[in-house]
């Protein structure tokens, strides 16, 4: 017994120590970025048919290469299929690469990485384990999910790819989701965010070459990228949130915002500002749901509006302040985006586009129930054990 309590608080100290000086030597090599306002064109996909439709659509027509990173990657049906797609476009002499996180695409088998490479798809996965900080290292995702083809178009947002992501889940049910198809100007970020990514990780440097980059003609709408690499988001949220005069509109599948979100909340309420939270009813991960009732039950009490989404899965990252500025992108409101995880959000400046989003938003919260400070609050022991622990492990949920 003593040997065994030796080796879990050894185990415990050599965690802590890992994952704090990791994020240390992190911190010191990582810059604040964003790319400069841009003008596109965009569309709004929010069910994984239609998603997959397009998408799919868009690379079998690919003229010259297709870039792809997502942070999951099944294996079932579906996922299958868009592999081969993927085949089969390198077929044709068509460029295919390929990106996966480590974690999130451990779904994939070695006999379909193979028979991607040997038939000329060029793959690889990010964010390996990495010494002298394995822990750390373990934690940092790359959950970037984004598309470009030909340099022309372009795709980003929460979807991944599997059968889940239809809503054929059986336990979540319909998956709900945000997903941006672009063409413009912003197409070049987007490109050159992946291919930062895939020289990272393969140390293949085609950041400049021309062909990846043909001029694109302006769209109509005003947006801007902002990649986070672990740091720097809370920046962003925080100017969002700071920004808002009337009402506050987010969406997130894990509400977990820490101390200084958490207090920027409070004090847009305190200036009168309406906010409104939907967050999924169902959890798809251990104890996101107890981890943001501590939260929740400060901004109920706030006067701030939470709504829990009833039909399936809600699992979109989507913020509306006033009808000023939309973000959609991959970050989850959470501290595992703002702290570990590598992100990219978009900034949307263009009051039709913020009302599209807006309604779709207000269509899932006809699909939610509000929360009262009854249903955030433990109702029994291991109610409350379990929010215990997940404020503890909040990091790393």
């Amino acid at each position: 017994m003593f040997f065994l309590s030796l080796l879990l608080l050894g185990s415990t100290l050599w965690i802590v120590i890992d994952f704090s000086y990791g994020r240390i030597v992190h911190l010191k090599r990582v810059r604040s970025r964003s790319f400069p306002l841009r003008q596109s064109d965009f569309h709004l996909y929010t069910y994984g048919k239609d998603l997959y439709d397009a998408l799919f659509t868009d690379i079998k027509q690919a003229k010259h290469h297709v870039h792809v990173l997502f942070f999951i990657v099944k294996n079932d049906k579906i996922s299958r299929e868009f592999l081969k797609l993927l085949i089969d476009k390198a077929k044709e002499g068509i460029e295919v690469r390929l990106l996966l996180d480590r974690l999130g695409g451990h779904h994939l088998s070695n006999e379909a990485i193979r028979s991607l490479q040997k038939h000329g798809v060029s793959f690889s996965f990010c964010h390996k384990v990495k010494f002298p900080f394995p822990f750390f290292s373990a934690n940092q995702r790359n959950h970037r999910k984004i598309t470009v083809i030909d340099g022309k178009i372009g795709y980003i947002g929460g979807f991944n790819i599997g059968e889940e992501y239809l809503g054929h889940n059986q336990k979540l049910g319909l998956w709900r989701d945000y997903h941006l198809r672009l063409t413009g100007e912003g197409i070049q970020d987007l490109q050159k965010q992946f291919l930062h990514d895939w020289l990272d990780d393969t140390d293949q440097n085609l950041l400049d070459a021309s062909l990846y980059f043909p001029k694109q003609q302006p769209g109509g709408i005003i947006h801007r990228f902002i990649p986070t690499d672990g740091a720097y988001l809370q920046n962003t949220f925080l100017y969002l949130i700071e920004s808002a005069k009337k009402e506050l509109f987010i969406g997130t599948p894990y509400f977990i915002p820490g101390k200084k979100i958490m207090n920027a909340l409070l004090e847009a309420r305190k200036r009168g500002v309406q906010i409104t939270i939907l967050v999924p009813e169902k959890a798809d991960h251990a104890l996101v749901r107890e981890a943001k009732f501590p939260y929740c039950r400060k901004l109920i009490q706030a006067g701030c509006n939470i709504y829990a989404f009833q039909q399936g899965f809600f699992h979109a990252k989507v913020i509306i302040v006033d009808d000023y500025i939309c973000d959609i992108g991959t970050a989850n409101f959470d501290m595992r985006s703002l702290y570990i995880n590598h992100e990219i959000n978009c900034l949307l400046y263009d009051k039709h586009f913020i009302q599209t989003v807006k309604n779709k938003f207000h269509e899932d919260l006809g699909n939610a129930s509000l929360l009262s400070l009854q249903d955030v609050s433990p109702t029994s022991l291991i109610d409350r054990g379990k929010e215990w622990i997940g404020t503890i492990l909040a990091f790393f949920l």
